[in-house]
C-alpha cells in the first residue's frame, strides 16, 4: 500500500465517531443575560445596566400618607404600617446600592482591562480583588459579592466579571502577564506547530520566553491540560497531509 493510501485511510478513520449514539444527546441549554453591558460608542467605552432583571418597586403613597397622618387607625395598626414602610424603604434602598455597586466595581475593572477591550484576551493584565477594592474605596469582601454570578456584555464577547480577576507570570520585560493571556498564546502556538511533529511543553516554554514570558514546562502542562489540550504525544499526526 502506497504512503499515500494509507494517510487517505488514517485519515478515513479520524472521521469516524466511535460512539454512534453520540451527539443525539440533547443538553440543557442555559442562557446567560448579561447584568452589564459594555459599548464603544464615539471612540469611548460607555458601560450602562441591564435594568430588565431588577424590579421596580416603590412603596405606595397611600401608605405614606397613611403612616403620617394621626388619627387614621389604632396606634398599634400605625405602627405596624410604620416598620413595613421602613422595611420597604430599606429593601429599595439596598437593591439601588447595590445596583450602584456593581456599576463602580464594572468601571473600575475596565479601567485597568482597557487593552482587553480593545484588544482581546491576549491583552489581559494581572488583577486581584484587592486592586478594585483600593481603587473604588470599599473592602474586598464587597467587591467579590457584587461580581459573583454576574455577566458582562463586552466588544469581545461574553464574560463572567470574576474572569478578569487572573492571577500573574512575570514577564521578561518586568511586567507581570496574566494568565489567561498565556493559556491564549499556549493555543495559538499550538493551534500553528506541525501536527506531524507537534511541540513539546519544554519546547513551548522556550517559545514563550522569547516572547518575554517566564515560564516552567510544568506551568505549560498544567495550562494546556486546563485547556484540554494532549500532550505532544497524543497529539501527532504522522499520517497528516497539508
Amino acid at each position: 500500500m502506497l504512503a499515500g493510501e494509507i494517510a487517505d485511510a488514517a485519515h478515513l478513520i479520524t472521521s469516524l465517531e466511535p460512539k454512534p449514539s453520540r451527539g443525539f444527546e440533547q443538553d440543557d441549554v442555559r442562557t446567560v443575560l448579561p447584568d452589564v453591558f459594555v459599548e464603544k460608542i464615539a471612540g469611548e467605552y460607555v458601560i450602562y445596566l441591564n435594568d430588565d432583571g431588577v424590579p421596580r418597586l416603590r412603596v405606595s403613597p397611600l401608605y405614606r400618607r397613611m403612616v403620617g397622618q394621626e388619627g387614621v387607625a389604632e396606634e398599634q395598626a400605625r405602627q405596624y404600617l410604620q416598620e413595613k414602610v421602613r422595611a420597604a424603604t430599606w429593601l429599595i434602598k439596598s437593591i439601588q446600592q447595590r445596583q450602584q455597586t456593581l456599576y463602580r466595581v464594572t468601571q473600575s475593572i475596565f479601567k485597568f482591562q482597557l487593552d482587553f477591550l480593545d484588544h482581546g484576551v491576549s491583552q489581559l493584565r494581572p488583577m486581584v480583588l484587592r486592586d478594585v477594592a483600593e481603587d473604588i474605596h470599599m473592602h474586598e469582601s464587597t467587591v467579590s459579592r457584587a461580581t459573583a454570578n454576574k455577566y458582562v456584555h463586552t466588544p469581545q464577547g461574553l464574560f463572567e466579571l470574576k474572569f478578569f480577576f487572573q492571577s500573574g507570570l512575570r514577564g521578561g520585560n518586568g511586567e507581570d502577564v496574566a494568565s489567561e493571556s498565556v493559556k491564549e498564546k499556549i493555543r495559538g502556538i499550538i493551534a500553528g506547530e506541525d501536527p506531524r511533529k507537534p511541540f513539546s511543553d519544554q519546547h513551548i516554554a522556550a517559545l514563550l520566553s522569547d516572547c518575554s514570558i517566564d515560564i516552567a514546562r510544568r506551568t505549560v502542562a498544567k495550562y494546556r491540560e486546563a485547556m484540554g489540550i494532549l500532550p505532544s504525544s497524543k497529539r501527532r499526526q504522522p499520517f497528516f497531509r497539508k
